[in-house]
């Protein structure tokens, strides 16, 4: 059959896609989840972004050191000196801050050390006083590890480069599965600070911020893996100490294999006010706050002593390089300040989470509805899909975010309805595609007869044209020139001409009938023929063939016109050429075989043979366009109809009445119509009552009015002189017959 796999594409290919799109999200090729998942949460935390509240209600105000204009005129850029930095612990010390964090590393001694200076002092005795006295001089080193001793202090470690041995003064618990250490980020090494250093501070935390691959710093690590041993960040040790505990404890998982099993890796850090949960790499999901004034501290106002009262009194303070950012969803930051709000987020609670399994769920649910959406469109088309697809989208974006809204949980919609619309699109390709290989079939077979309505209606959806046939109600329209053959001889002379003045009549007859929604069903000798309500239904099909047929009267009028125009000019003299049609409605075969690898559409039925034999007889009457009773029935609210005839055909038992089409409703109602069907209804019943006498007079005065054929009353004449002569007996039913033989 012409359509029966045409609808395969719309199956395979969105499934295909569906296919790709699960294995590109799942294994995020080329980082497009990661990417679209960080885009899709940034959206969500600009929507509801997470409000500044001080840290100071849960005991611990957290503070990031503000290297204000006046502080960097008195020790200049960044890094300060060690005594100045000294001073700094030394008055958070006074003030009574809980923990230093120094967001660096302190890995050589100060330039301006004693220690330093003597290594430039000129040697020999000349000298001595000078290296006396330098070595008399306090060291800032030696200031700086007496003041970070001298309070709870968190230095940095840097990550990564070579391999190294890794010091950390915290002890790593693990409540669960300790494999799940492999899960961490992994980091070659760790570089601290200079020995004496590490040995004042309380604490030694990472410093990597890790970001994703579109560069923004979207998560926080608590702990990492450097050289096999697991590292805790600054803020793990933070909150280690603010509890006075010498362990960090993490509640681990070794993971589940099942679809919707939680990942390998760790779950949460454990503390003593709360769990915090975290990805499986042990990191969590920041929500920024954005800069705010009140988490700054003056430098200046802290070392000239001008702070209010308890304004750093339990404070967790970040000391950091003022020109070092990292990019966030918020623009740039400095490492400090993100820093700080990690911190924020662990101490208020406020760290968005997302579920080990989720990953796997946004996968699972991608699948389902994925499947519906690819059932929907191959059994209700894609528009149907499209809306469909509109409500998925909008109900599972909506749901993501009013979850991250509410529970601060995260889900990522983006990435599911990219894939749905890819699948979309897939689909839409597949079906487009198909439609133009269709309509190209259609238009290679049918073109030139049927409507490039229809035409595109089947290439949409081609399950209405049955090629294996019907039975359907039809109207069949017989076109032909009349008195063909005598035209034909006529130009016996010059047959190029004969044949381009038939290609101009038809030309115009055919387009009037495909124009009217009607298909051609073939061309004869002389004309065509045409139907209706084939393949496609068509409600008023007796209505439209009787339409076409007044095109076609108004047609060869205008083609004849043209025609005797041209021949005159050359000299030669032609006579109108005129035409019949004959049209019937009936229940006819309609279907379609092949021919020679072509594609036919056809009907066949009694209505068929009726409406040629009704052409054929069309001379007889005088008007051009004759119709069967059944096809009056059908379009009579619409034209004007009169009784022409009644005649019995060979191969039906019943006689059928045969109509003149005339014109329309306006011809109808005319007063002159009125009188002429009058007439014509007293004319066939004096007929049918064999009073052929009053018959004769009835047509002597119906030959007077206007609109009446001439043709059709001597027709009629000879047949009452036929059956005075042969009279048809009292069982007569009133057609004729003989007219036929």
């Amino acid at each position: 059959m012409l359509f029966r796999d045409r609808r395969l594409a719309v199956w395979v290919s969105p499934l295909v896609t569906l296919l790709l799109t699960l294995i590109i999200l799942g294994a995020d090729v080329g980082d497009m989840a990661s990417r679209l998942r960080g885009s899709l949460f940034d959206s969500f935390m600009r929507l509801s972004p997470r409000l500044y509240e001080d840290t100071a209600v849960k005991g611990h105000p957290v503070r990031v050191l503000d290297v204000d204009p006046a502080a960097a005129g008195q020790f200049g850029a960044w890094p300060w000196p060690h005594a100045a930095l000294a001073g700094v612990v030394d008055s958070l010390k006074r003030h009574g801050a809980s923990v230093v964090v120094l967001v660096g590393r302190v890995d050589r001694p100060d330039p301006l050390s004693p220690r330093n200076l003597l290594a430039m002092v000129p040697p020999g005795p000349n000298y001595d006083p000078a290296r006396q006295a330098l070595s008399q001089l306090p060291s800032p080193d030696t200031a700086l590890v007496t003041a970070l001793s001298g309070v709870k202090s968190v230095t940095g470690l840097a990550l990564g480069g070579s391999v190294t041995p890794v010091k950390v003064k915290a002890e790593i618990g693990w409540a669960g599965g300790r494999s799940a250490v492999l899960s961490l980020k992994d980091q070659l090494g760790a570089e601290g600070s200079l020995p004496e250093i590490e040995t004042a501070s309380a604490g030694l935390g990472g410093l990597k911020l890790i970001a994703d691959p579109d560069g923004q710093v979207r998560r926080m690590p608590l702990v990492f893996r450097a050289n096999g041993k697991a590292v805790p960040s600054l803020e793990a040790e933070v909150l280690r100490l603010i509890e006075d505990k010498p362990q960090l404890m993490l509640k681990a998982d070794d993971g589940d294999s099942g679809l919707f099993g939680g990942a390998p890796g760790v779950m949460a850090l454990e503390t003593a006010g709360a769990t915090l949960p975290t990805a499986a790499d042990g990191s969590i999901w920041l929500r920024y706050s954005g800069a705010n004034a009140a988490r700054m501290l003056s430098a200046s106002a802290l070392l000239a002593d001008r702070l209010p009262p308890d304004a750093v009194k339990d404070a967790i303070v970040y000391i950091g390089d003022p020109t070092e950012t990292v990019t966030t969803p918020g623009g740039p930051r400095k490492v400090a300040e993100v820093h700080a709000e990690a911190l924020e987020n662990l101490l208020l609670g406020t760290v968005s989470r997302r579920p080990a399994a989720a990953a796997q769920g946004e996968l699972a649910v991608l699948l389902l509805l994925g499947l519906g959406l690819i059932f929907v469109i191959g059994r209700l088309g894609v528009t149907a899909g499209a809306g469909v697809l509109v409500v998925l989208t909008a109900a599972t974006g909506y749901g993501a975010y009013r979850i991250y809204a509410s529970e601060h949980v995260l889900f990522d919609a983006l990435g599911m309805n990219l894939a749905l619309w890819l699948v979309w699109i897939s689909a839409a390709a597949a079906r487009g595609f198909e439609m133009w290989r269709t309509k190209r079939a259609l238009k290679r077979a049918f073109t030139d007869v049927l409507p490039k309505r229809v035409i595109n209606i089947i290439a949409r959806q081609p399950e209405p044209m049955k090629m294996e046939g019907e039975t359907r109600t039809v109207t069949y329209l017989s076109c032909g020139v009349r008195g063909f053959s005598e035209l034909a001889s006529s130009f016996r002379g010059d047959p190029a001409a004969f044949t381009k003045l038939i290609q101009r009549v038809l030309d115009p007859l055919m387009a009037q009938a495909l124009e009217h929604e009607g298909a051609i069903a073939k061309l004869t000798p002389d004309g065509f023929a045409a139907f209706w309500n084939a393949p496609l239904d068509d409600p008023e099909h007796a209505v439209h063939a009787c339409e076409a047929a007044m095109g076609m009267m108004e047609a060869i009028a205008q083609t004849n016109e043209i025609i005797i125009h041209e021949r005159r000019i050359d000299g030669v003299a032609l006579d109108p050429v005129e035409i019949g049609v004959g049209i019937s409605s009936g229940p006819a075969i309609a279907g379609g075989f092949d021919v020679h690898g072509r594609k036919v559409y056809s009907v066949n039925g009694d209505c068929a043979v009726m409406a040629s034999r009704i052409q054929a007889l069309s001379s007889s009457y005088g008007p051009a366009v004759i119709v069967s009773e059944e096809t009056r029935k059908l379009a009579e609210r619409g034209f004007a109809f009169l009784e022409v005839d009644y005649i019995a055909l060979e191969y039906q038992e019943d006689p059928v009445k045969l109509y003149a089409m005339l014109g329309n409703p306006v011809m109808r109602a005319s007063p002159k119509f009125r009188a002429l069907a009058t007439f014509h209804d007293h004319i066939f019943q004096s007929l049918r009552d064999q009073q052929w006498h009053k018959a004769r007079e009835l047509i002597a005065q119906c030959r007077k009015l206007s609109g009446a054929s001439q043709k059709l009353y001597d027709l009629h004449l000879s047949r009452i002189a036929y059956f005075k002569e042969h009279p048809p007996g009292p069982d007569w039913d009133g057609a004729f017959r003989q007219i036929l033989q």
